[in-house]
């Protein structure tokens, strides 16, 4: 985990041109100069940025990292200053976090890493009316004044939809293990359908077994409202023991049963039970040929293991990576060494915190510009209630990795995008 100019264009000490700036679709507004505001819709006239971070604890070996690239986004030029604080990779270490990023003056909060140091940081960053822009993709986090910009499910399948709805694909369905991952798809899913104005999904899920996985699959596909008249008449010519009838029902066995009553379906399985599931729904007479597979972001680490375990032609959504690789050079040149993954996170907050605070002050208004931004990843949109927007491209995979069907959005300039 992309122009009528709304801000002015920042650029790093090392000559990172604009990897994150405001975004200036057609439909940006220009304006002057801001007025300063803080999450709580009050003037701040605090700048210093305080950056949360694991240095040590069980995530300690990304901290320094993400601490790098935030640097790199705010630049030597912004004039803020970065307080750097250990979470320690716990929540109760987060909230002593916050309480000194308080205690010092921070006037914005980059960071923390996970969902639950994302919920001990909330409160009191609300309280103190500081705006926190965290590394979490656990969107249940978000609020007004706390921004969740990991890669989230429901960005995933809003770029699915759309790309399936493109390709004629709009009866949606879900096929979903009972995990976290699982849950916040499907209930993506069910959102992104109303918004479609499409048909509601039909959503089934199931445990760690084969067998529940199984009947999952048997009841998503409806086999037996399909497949079962089909083997009843079958049954009865059968029963009037003629070489016709036997002839017909024979004829009739080998006729493909009527297609399932959706087009496209959401999965999220990885690993070893990839290949279970390619197994088992055309064993339920779901074609490939009828039905567009979905899968989650997760695919991205390994399309090719997608397409050889039987789910070649199937989409997920992600990053496109070219869209990185202009970050990816300068931290590297930066600190001799790439990135971390997350990396791309801290610098977007890090640039996003360089424009909002560009005027002396923390300036929501400039946060929340609906145009957004053009990030490391692509571009991405913050909203006032806390969720972010993101135009991720979307991939099929195939025997030779993955290929990009639909690019990344240039702008999200309507919601829709």
């Amino acid at each position: 985990m992309k122009l009528t100019r709304t801000l002015t264009l920042l650029t790093s000490l090392f000559g990172l041109s604009a990897c994150v700036q405001p975004n200036t679709g057609s439909n940006a507004t220009g304006g002057g100069t801001p007025q300063a505001l803080g999450a709580g819709g009050a003037s701040s006239s605090a700048r210093r940025i305080a950056i949360l971070v694991p240095l040590s604890g069980a995530n300690g070996g990304v901290g320094a990292s993400l601490v790098n690239a935030a640097k790199l986004g705010l630049g030597l030029t912004q004039g803020s200053t970065l307080d750097v604080i250990d979470t320690g990779s716990t929540p109760q270490g987060a909230a002593i976090a916050v309480k000194k990023a308080v205690a010092d003056g921070a006037g914005l909060i980059i960071g923390p890493l996970t969902a639950s140091e994302t919920a001990a940081v909330a409160a009191p960053a609300q309280a103190a009316r500081i705006d926190v822009l965290a590394f979490t993709s656990d969107s249940t986090q978000a609020r007004p004044g706390v921004w969740t910009l990991g890669i989230t499910p429901a960005q995933q399948v809003h770029a699915l939809v759309q790309a399936s709805e493109a390709s004629g694909h709009s009866h949606f369905a879900g096929l979903l293990p009972t995990t976290p991952l699982g849950m916040a798809l499907g209930e993506a899913l069910r959102q992104e359908a109303v918004r479609a104005g499409s048909p509601s999904p039909n959503i089934q899920t199931y445990g760690g077994s084969f067998a529940s996985m199984d009947a999952a699959v048997r009841a998503l596909s409806d086999y037996a409202g399909r497949r079962g008249p089909i083997d009843a008449q079958a049954k009865q010519l059968r029963l009037s023991h003629t070489p016709g009838a036997r002839s017909a029902a024979t004829k009739l066995e080998g006729q493909g049963v009527p297609p399932p009553p959706f087009d496209a379906v959401l999965v999220a399985v990885t690993g070893a039970s990839l290949s279970e599931l390619a197994t088992l729904l055309p064993y339920y007479d779901v074609s490939y040929s009828q039905v567009r597979i979905l899968g989650p972001g997760l695919w991205a680490a390994n399309p090719g293991a997608v397409a050889s375990a039987g789910f070649s032609g199937a989409l997920y959504a992600a990053p496109d990576p070219a869209a990185s690789a202009t970050f990816v050079s300068t931290y590297t040149q930066a600190n001799g060494g790439p990135p971390s993954p997350l990396a791309a996170l801290a610098f977007d907050a890090g640039a996003i915190a360089r424009v909002a605070t560009a005027g002396g002050s923390v300036d929501q208004s400039a946060l929340t510009n609906p145009a957004g931004f053009a990030g490391a990843d692509g571009v991405l949109a913050l909203q006032p209630d806390g969720q972010v927007r993101r135009g991720l491209a979307v991939f099929q995979v195939g025997s030779g990795g993955a290929q990009i069907v639909q690019p990344a959005p240039q702008s999200l300039a309507s919601p829709g995008s």
